[in-house]
């Protein structure tokens, strides 16, 4: 329905009825930009529907919905009677705010409209503003392009807001708070202002090393690249060479910051792409041998009958996938065949396939049947899958493993037998969902490691551009640390504050920003 509504919408924009004015509008003159329109608001019946309009027709387009009565006061709601322009047929009673720019969302004059939210009221609101001459629908992500192009928003701060529209956690919303807030793009602000003043004084040296009014404090205040070797290096020069009696200098303050620079950016890119994982899901897989509970798990986990339960051993024969909230945190959680040997081959597939899901989990459930720990099939798992697991170093290996003890409700008083080389382990019945708080609060620790925790700690990297920009600052001052010329040394800086650039304000690429913006609906 809202499909073809806007398709009508946007025929009307181009229909006879469009020179239709009301006297004295003020209607703004040929050269102006295009003025666009959208509801806001989610789609289907509602109470309230938000539409709204960016551009220079947009107090235009307000008097022509609410004439005779002039533009309200700035960002104050007031009640109007929203009429066609071109029928005088009532449309709505609504409450209309006028933001003039530039303080706006978008640093454009802009309108918005709280209409009542029924589908009728919403396609005569749309279809009357597409009448009005300098509107046309907006294209998805074009209120916020447009807040980026005026300044509004930093890139980072885009991709925040992209984000905290599709958070579906806990995890997920604080993450893009912070990100919306501007914490990633002041961290790299401030990052290209250490190398902005090492830049500033590199280029201080080249441009008057000659001049004999030259600071001799200027390379210790401003950097020395390369640490001291270019230094060294042009002090063994010929004397038509920039020439210094530099073989002693001190190490300067803003080099030591270009060091700590390089540090931090190591730091940053050696989260194991835990920013990554927090926003599009860390990967849970659950696995053990047939007819442990691994199904009933997943079931109770998701809270929905994804997998098939049955006391038959080897129900599940493929990978079952659900996308869950486990303790505030994404996860895709998949349900994997029992691990065993000797059967038939559509069995020995799935058995494969789970093998090889493994591989990928960032986070492994591995389950057992509390009361058969003693069985070949349980030995077995602990042996090949959870012993190895524990001995690997966590330096190597960033996968995370719990071990819990389904059936719990089979044991008896005491609890399962005490064994020397059972690994700690979570004790759980998925019948009753006794224990089910204990491993909820594991796995929002585990969790926690595998995606980070976004209420602490510096600013997370959510994609994979924030990496690529990082990874080529990070070699540019690798660049910057190794070379004996001094000229390759600005450059270097340069080419490091560029990436930084462009992760905030996209460089002007227009196929990253194409990327960026069609993650947003219409409307915002």
């Amino acid at each position: 329905m809202w499909r073809g509504l806007w398709t009508l919408i946007a025929r009307s924009a181009r229909g006879p009825c469009r020179p239709c004015m009301r006297q004295g509008s003020g209607a703004p003159g040929p050269g102006f930009g295009a003025t666009i329109f959208a509801l806001s608001s989610g789609q289907g019946r509602c109470g309230i529907a938000v539409i709204r309009t960016s551009g220079p027709s947009s107090g235009h387009a307000l008097r022509s919905l609410t004439a005779p009565q002039d533009l309200p006061p700035a960002r104050r709601a007031c009640l109007r009677l929203l009429s066609d322009p071109c029928s005088q047929e009532p449309l709505d009673r609504a409450l209309v705010l006028w933001f003039p720019g530039p303080q706006s969302f978008t640093g454009e004059d802009c309108v918005e409209f709280h209409v009542h939210g029924g589908p009728a009221v919403v396609s005569g609101v749309l279809q009357a503003l597409g009448r009005v001459p300098g509107l046309r629908p907006a294209k998805a992500g074009e209120f916020t392009r447009r807040a980026f192009a005026h300044g509004k928003l930093s890139l980072t701060e885009v991709e925040g807001l992209a984000d905290l529209i599709h958070a579906e956690t806990e995890a997920q919303r604080r993450q893009a708070l912070r990100q919306l807030d501007g914490e990633l793009g002041q961290l790299c602000r401030d990052w290209a202002k250490t190398l902005t003043k090492a830049l500033a004084h590199v280029e201080a040296y080249i441009d008057f090393a000659e001049d004999d009014n030259l600071e001799e404090d200027v390379l210790e205040r401003g950097g020395s690249p390369g640490g001291m070797g270019v230094w060294r290096h042009l002090a063994s020069q010929p004397a038509e060479a920039p020439s210094l009696t530099p073989l002693c200098l001190p190490s300067s303050t803003a080099d030591s910051q270009v060091r700590e620079l390089e540090v931090a950016l190591g730091a940053h890119l050696r989260d194991a792409r835990r920013g990554q994982r927090l926003r599009s899901g860390a990967h849970v897989v659950v696995t053990g041998p047939p007819n442990a509970g691994k199904s009933s798990l997943v079931n109770l986990l998701s809270r929905k009958p994804v997998s098939i339960v049955s006391p038959e051993p080897g129900t599940t024969r493929d990978v079952l996938e659900t996308p869950v909230d486990l303790a505030g945190f994404p996860a895709l959680l998949s349900d994997t065949a029992g691990l065993r040997e000797g059967m038939g081959p559509v069995e020995q597939e799935g058995v494969r396939r789970a093998r090889k899901r493994l591989e990928q989990a960032d986070l492994i459930l591995a389950v057992l049947d509390a009361s058969d720990l003693a069985s070949p099939s349980s030995r077995n798992f602990l042996d090949t899958v959870v012993s190895p697991m524990g001995a690997r170093s966590p330096n190597g290996n960033s996968q995370h493993l719990l071990l819990v003890l389904n059936k719990s409700d089979l044991l008896p008083q005491g609890g399962p037998d005490a064994s020397p080389d059972l690994p700690p382990h979570l004790l759980l019945s998925c019948l009753t969902g006794e224990g089910l708080d204990g491993l909820l609060e594991a796995l929002k620790k585990e969790l926690a490691a595998v995606c980070g925790d976004p209420s602490t700690g510096s600013p997370l990297l959510t994609r994979a551009r924030h990496q690529h920009h990082l990874q080529g600052c990070l070699d540019a001052l690798g660049h910057y640390r190794q070379t004996k010329d001094v000229s390759l040394a600005a450059e270097a800086l340069r080419v490091a504050r560029g990436h930084l650039a462009h992760l905030t304000s996209g460089g002007g690429t227009e196929e990253i920003l194409d990327i960026i913006f069609r993650d947003f609906c219409v409307g915002k």
